[in-house]
């Protein structure tokens, strides 16, 4: 029975009003339908993304990081209009399941696992809001409570330049100096309102690590035609690889440690033309 009512506590959130006598409790919601749908927009969005980025470069981008500053962005907006967009392109039905989704992406997805032997994770949230513009007090505490974020009022009209750096500070101190330069010269203006960010760390280690004895260099095709001479890793381990219409997977598990809630691991999509896609992926 304990362990019935624990998978439910997994599933399930249900949201109630401060106790009233007569208030009524808002509907539950169902956690696992509604990570599904996050899927389905990270999975559109890498599309959508993958389909314009630049030809033979590389790219990041974070579906969760995108998730988290706009959930935060409708949570504490005034705007119905950009409260109502904002749930249409998540597929959420109310604030209430994206603060849900939000709390289980925050506390299980992307739960720090190196203490117990698994990767490393490391999620930071901030927000800088215009000094003139009114901010209550129960924003501010949504913001640094709820949210876990660095709330900060500026000064755009007059300090858009410090504050564009004060940005980048903050988004190279969470990411351990990877990400340096976030927001170029002249994207930050004195008509800037509100920048939200996420910052998103992870550092992890095969579950099973490539031999390196064993690494040879072999002629990879470039989609040009041309081909160039790479070190190819080998191993005789079973892979888990998902043959599909037009193209492969091979996904490589990251080592977990006794973390058993989360599986962390990197997919490798190979086409037909040879192309590579690398994608990383959580899942419970």
């Amino acid at each position: 029975m304990g362990s019935k009512r624990k998978n439910q506590k997994l599933i399930t959130s249900e949201i109630a009003e401060p106790s009233l006598s007569k208030a009524k409790k808002k509907p539950k919601i169902d956690l696992q339908e509604s990570m599904k749908k996050q899927n389905d927009v990270a999975l559109f969005l890498a599309g959508k993304v993958i389909s314009v980025a630049t030809k033979n470069s590389n790219f990041v981008f974070s579906p969760a990081s995108i998730n988290a500053v706009l959930t935060m962005a409708a949570t504490t907006s005034d705007d119905e209009t950009l409260r109502s967009f904002i749930l249409s392109f998540l597929r959420s039905s109310s604030i209430d399941e994206l603060k849900a989704i939000f709390r289980e992406i925050a506390s299980v997805v992307l739960m720090d696992g190196s203490k117990r032997g698994g990767p490393k994770i490391a999620v930071a949230n901030g927000v800088w809001i215009e000094q003139s513009l009114s901010s209550s007090p129960e924003f501010k505490d949504l913001f640094e409570n709820f949210f876990k974020a660095d709330f900060a009022q500026v000064d755009f009209r007059s300090k858009a330049g410090e504050v564009r750096m004060e940005v980048n500070s903050w988004a190279s101190r969470h990411t351990n100096g990877l990400i340096k330069n976030l927001l170029p010269p002249g994207s930050v203006t004195r008509k800037t309102t509100k920048i939200y960010g996420n910052a998103l760390y992870f550092k992890g280690a095969w579950e099973n690590k490539f031999d390196k004895s064993m690494t040879i260099r072999k002629p990879f095709y470039l989609v040009d035609g041309k081909q160039v001479h790479v070190p190819f890793m080998k191993s005789y381990q079973r892979q888990y690889i998902k043959a599909y219409n037009g193209f492969k997977v091979l996904r490589l598990p990251y080592g977990q440690g006794d973390n058993e809630q989360v599986a962390n691991s990197q997919c490798v999509s190979i086409s037909r033309t040879r192309k590579m896609d690398w994608i990383s992926l959580w899942r419970k």
